[in-house]
């Protein structure tokens, strides 16, 4: 598994990095959440009916539940540092350009730890344009991916969630997006490039990942 050192730019990030965007969202839906459920829980109990004090108290453990996923999501999905150092270097590129969106595609070895052999997979990700970014189709968007499972009983050799979260979302050095780049293996970046052609059927397919045939693979990726 390829890793690449790099110092994070933490305020920089916390402003671009849409993986942070997606989890401070999540949260604030949860508080939300948490909020209608505590109110109509005291609602219930204040009518003073046995069945409205069960109900209530059912309401309010979810609006418990609620608070509590608010506060593991952070730690589930730990620092930016952590995200960035612990997650494999792969390669990306801008496949297809929206009025409002990019679409990346990348090539992720998707097996577990535990697994005999590697599972590549072509996984795209939508990423929203900043202001005054301007990329085309085939540009070269180093990243890591972040791998991780639904619930912590898959028995899965896979991982079941796949996304690549590039570089330039850590840090505003050019330098170091282009040291990443180069880590990368050509034959990696030759492939994704050869593949630009299916992003919107491998963007509209479950997950949006299409596991590649180990025929249809580099020899170098065997």
């Amino acid at each position: 598994m390829r890793h690449f050192e790099f110092t994070v730019d933490r305020p920089y990030a916390k402003s671009v990095n849409q993986t942070f965007a997606d989890m401070r969202r999540l949260q604030v839906s949860a508080i939300v959440v948490a909020l209608l459920f505590a109110a109509a829980a005291v609602g219930l109990i204040l009518l003073a009916h046995p069945w409205s004090i069960i109900l209530g108290a059912v309401v309010a453990i979810a609006a418990l539940t609620s608070v509590w996923v608010a506060f593991w999501v952070p730690k589930k999905v730990g620092s930016i540092e952590d995200l960035y150092a612990k997650s494999p270097l792969v390669p990306a590129v801008v496949s297809e350009v929206h009025p409002r969106a990019l679409t990346l595609l990348s090539l992720i070895d998707v097996a577990k730890p535990s697994a005999v052999h590697p599972s590549y997979a072509l996984v795209t990700r939508n990423v929203p344009i900043r202001t005054g970014q301007k990329q085309r189709v085939g540009d070269r968007v180093p990243s890591v991916a972040l791998l991780n499972d639904r619930s912590t009983h898959s028995m899965s050799d896979t991982w079941e969630m796949v996304s690549p979260m590039p570089i330039a979302w850590g840090t505003r050095d050019a330098a170091v997006r282009s040291r990443a780049e180069d880590a990368i293996d050509q034959v990696e970046w030759d492939f994704l490039q050869s593949r630009i052609a299916e992003s919107e059927q491998i963007r509209t397919s479950p997950d949006q990942r299409v596991t590649v045939s180990e025929h249809d693979l580099p020899e170098s990726l065997r």
